[in-house]
């Protein structure tokens, strides 16, 4: 199981959507709730951003990869946490 970062920034409605996305999938597929994710907001940890290769939030990362940047869908968001199940 690989860890998931997630970069957002606060008032995004994007972002707020992918949450809601997240939990209806958690409720579905509760194995996914046990994968370590991180949720980072850009602008309380600037310095870290400015490490990550990514323009729109909110961005998914699986390990070292880039998995999804942008206006969330249910489909992207699950391959997320697909990816995050594969060793």
């Amino acid at each position: 199981m690989k860890p998931i970062l997630m970069m957002v920034m606060a008032g995004c409605p994007h972002c707020r959507h992918a949450r809601e996305l997240m939990d209806q999938l958690f409720k579905e597929h509760p194995i996914y709730a046990d994968i370590p994710l991180r949720i980072v907001d850009e602008t309380e940890e600037p310095a870290f951003a400015e490490t990550l290769d990514y323009y729109y939030v909110p961005t998914f990362f699986v390990g070292d990869q880039k998995m999804h940047e942008g206006v969330p869908t249910r489909e992207a968001i699950e391959a997320v946490f697909l990816a995050a199940l594969k060793d």
